[in-house]
């Protein structure tokens, strides 16, 4: 259950299948076109699933489905590329410094 002020994510549909552009593949036009918002809920309470409106960072008020509470950052950069590990000393080797 959130209460009014958690920070939270809501999933809101833009474009229906049949709203998206044409020229899409196959795959994608028969899905919606969605997005997902985090910010702060304005209700006083509300559960997963319910329909919600939020205040985002930048002040937008966004109406959606409520999907996660406090939710977290998933996205990382990736395994190291070895060829890249050493490319600061190189350079700095390079240019004359230590």
């Amino acid at each position: 259950m959130a209460k009014r002020g958690d920070f939270v994510q809501i999933q809101v549909k833009i474009l229906e299948p049949g709203e998206r552009a044409p020229n899409l593949p196959e795959d994608t036009k028969r899905v919606p076109f969605e997005m997902r918002v985090k910010g702060f809920l304005i209700e006083e309470e509300a559960k997963l699933g319910s329909s919600v409106k939020i205040r985002t960072f930048s002040g937008r008020e966004i109406s959606g489905t409520l999907v996660a509470i406090n939710p977290v950052y998933e996205h990382n950069f990736g395994e190291p590329v070895p060829e890249l590990l050493n490319i600061g000393e190189e350079l700095r080797k390079i240019l004359g410094g230590e």
